[in-house]
């Protein structure tokens, strides 16, 4: 919150609650429609403004993480590793901010430091597999005649993301790390009621040397935009922490025609996901054979 100070007889304080932009090819817009969506606290009070993004946002991000793609998948593992580190300091260092937020939304202060912790430890741990998970992954495949076949993971391109109501801060870093750490670039709409603490998130983006489109963070209605990140076609991957069986079988539907690939995440894959399987479900496996020689 800023506070603007109007001079009178009685001195009067006037609260300006804040406005969040969105974070689209590395710099803070507003949203091209002017919309925006108030910040209710847990006791009914205005605690800020977001921006309501519409489907011509969803299609800015959407290209510029197109454009930041080879950036970003052309980069070493061990720069993509170090990135990722980087972002774990830069939150790291921001932790009374996002726990304030964490507790001004709603949760107890024990819950809001252990749901900071775990969201820094979440980009640490995939940070740790961006130079492994190829190996471990790959494979030399048994086949008969002269000549070697190998397969081995690649990222999938363009990865749409929907996190969910229930985790502000570790919900979006959660989808976040995993498609990152495979060379994925994101669109990332956060849930309505955390919208805050998600673009708060952007200035740690911002100051870790992420190239630019690299991660887009959107803030907006659901039922606006996530059957149209299903059915875009610039889009080669959606997972979703969001809405219920319902949700799920028409995001289902809306990505039939374009074959999307399509993951959704419970509520145990938030809380405790941390494990290499949440990078190989955003890869594709590319087969190259090879002659043997004599």
């Amino acid at each position: 919150m800023r506070e603007s100070k109007t001079k009178g007889k009685n001195d009067l304080r006037v609260r300006v609650a804040k406005t969040y932009k969105l974070l689209i090819g590395g710099a803070l817009v507003r949203s091209e429609s002017g919309r925006y969506l108030r910040l209710i606290d847990p006791r009914g009070r205005h605690a800020g403004n977001i921006c309501r993004a519409s489907r011509k946002d969803l299609r800015n991000a959407v290209q510029a993480a197109r454009k930041a793609w080879p950036a970003w998948q052309g980069l070493t593992s061990y720069n993509r590793a170090q990135i990722l580190y980087r972002m774990a300091e830069n939150l790291e260092s921001r932790g009374e901010l996002f726990t304030g937020l964490l507790r001004q939304y709603g949760h107890s202060s024990a819950t809001a430091k252990t749901e900071f912790t775990k969201a820094v430890d979440r980009l640490v741990y995939f940070a740790g597999w961006c130079d492994k998970y190829i190996q471990v992954f790959s494979s030399v495949n048994p086949v008969s005649g002269n000549y070697f076949n190998f397969s081995y993971p690649e990222p999938t391109g363009v990865v749409a993301m929907t996190a969910p109501s229930t985790h502000g801060l570790l919900g979006p870093v959660s989808m976040l790390a995993p498609a990152l750490a495979g060379g994925n670039c994101c669109v990332l709409l956060a849930g309505e009621s955390w919208g805050a603490l998600a673009i708060e998130l952007a200035d740690v983006v911002l100051t870790s040397d992420v190239p630019s489109g690299a991660i887009n963070l959107l803030t907006g209605n659901y039922d606006e935009l996530a059957s149209y990140m299903a059915s875009h076609m610039d889009i080669n991957a959606m997972v979703t922490a969001s809405g219920g069986m319902k949700e799920w079988q028409a995001l289902g539907r809306a990505s039939a025609g374009n074959v999307k690939r399509l993951h959704r995440l419970g509520e145990d894959d938030i809380i405790h996901g941390e494990h290499p399987r949440l990078v190989m479900q955003l890869q594709e496996i590319k087969t190259i054979w090879h002659p043997a020689g004599s």
